[in-house]
């Protein structure tokens, strides 16, 4: 039976990810790629978590939300790749109705969730720079508290309409979705509904839930920048830039991958796989490196854990 076949939304049992249209030799090339993203993913953000918890001097805002960023980083890998990857040496290629409305809505929970959760940094950044003696007032443990549950209450929000939304859709035309995870073009483009109602609301939910994260980020970046150009020294300057220069390249990064995905035109589908690939895969691969090799304080605890990792081997090297 081919990938066409013609079938009511309340027939469709299962899906078949096509993945990525290469030659079954690349198949094993692939396989390998996303295995080695995927454990330096679960390494470093494990590690980034594991580092925050146990050493008593990240225990700031700063820190709380880069946590809870590793955290989202994982998790949303974790939907995507596992499932990719078995596709690899897979004939199927399949994947059930209730999997495929899943991983749409815990990927769709998890990307918003780190938008608004960037905004929140932004915003931590900015009373860190522009109010330094009043942040730790300001930056309470309540505020980071509300900021991180309501950056996951927005994501729950926006995850459920967009979900409830994608699959009231008839599927008729075909089973065939031309990506290697749901995603909500692929499934437009195998729906036999009338979209056009369905954009404009989705359109209008995206607008109303990404706007605000992006003029935070802007808004906060934009003081940032006002107060850095008013110190007078250049160490006083570059150390003000150092502190938000990981979270500007996180927020660029991710930013920049999704709207190049999105902004790529529907027949161009191979290119839009490799910008989901940057935002869903090398993104939570490169999070936890750039704040680990641009931040004083995490290469601190990095080098405090190995030595007390190395200490007990010297101790008992120098007593025998």
């Amino acid at each position: 039976m081919g990938y066409r076949e013609t079938r009511n939304h309340s027939e469709v049992t299962d899906f078949i990810l096509v993945g990525f249209r290469v030659g079954a030799e690349l198949h094993i090339l692939l396989f390998l790629l996303f295995l080695f993203v995927y454990a330096v993913i679960l390494l470093g953000n494990v590690g980034m978590m594991a580092i925050i918890v146990t050493d008593p001097r990240l225990n700031t805002p700063m820190y709380f939300f880069l946590g809870n960023l590793s955290f989202i980083d994982l998790f949303y890998s974790s939907v995507i790749a596992p499932k990719a990857m078995i596709n690899f040496w897979s004939e199927s290629k399949s994947i059930s109705f209730a999997g495929c409305v899943t991983q749409f809505f815990l990927f769709a929970l998890f990307i918003v969730t780190e938008g608004f959760l960037l905004a929140a940094m932004a915003y931590d950044r900015f009373i860190a720079i522009c109010n330094p003696l009043l942040y730790s007032v300001q930056m309470s443990t309540g505020l980071c508290t509300q900021l991180v549950a309501g950056s996951y209450f927005c994501g729950c929000i926006n995850s459920v309409l967009q979900t409830s939304l994608t699959f009231t859709l008839s599927f008729c035309a075909s089973r065939a979705v031309d990506h290697f995870y749901c995603d909500i073009r692929p499934l437009h483009r195998i729906s036999c509904s009338d979209l056009f109602i369905y954009k404009v609301v989705a359109f209008s939910l995206s607008t109303i839930i990404v706007l605000p994260t992006i003029i935070v980020i802007i808004v906060s970046y934009m003081y940032i920048v006002s107060t850095v150009l008013k110190i007078r020294s250049t160490e006083g300057r570059k150390k003000a830039f150092s502190t938000c220069s990981s979270h500007l390249g996180v927020v660029s990064v991710l930013y920049g991958a999704v709207f190049f995905m999105y902004l790529t035109p529907d027949r161009f589908p191979e290119l839009s796989k490799v910008a989901s690939v940057c935002y869903t895969l090398v993104t939570p691969m490169l999070n936890p490196l750039i704040y680990s090799l641009r931040n004083k304080d995490v290469k601190e605890a990095v080098k405090n854990i190995l030595e007390k990792k190395t200490m007990p081997s010297s101790f008992f090297h120098f007593y025998s």
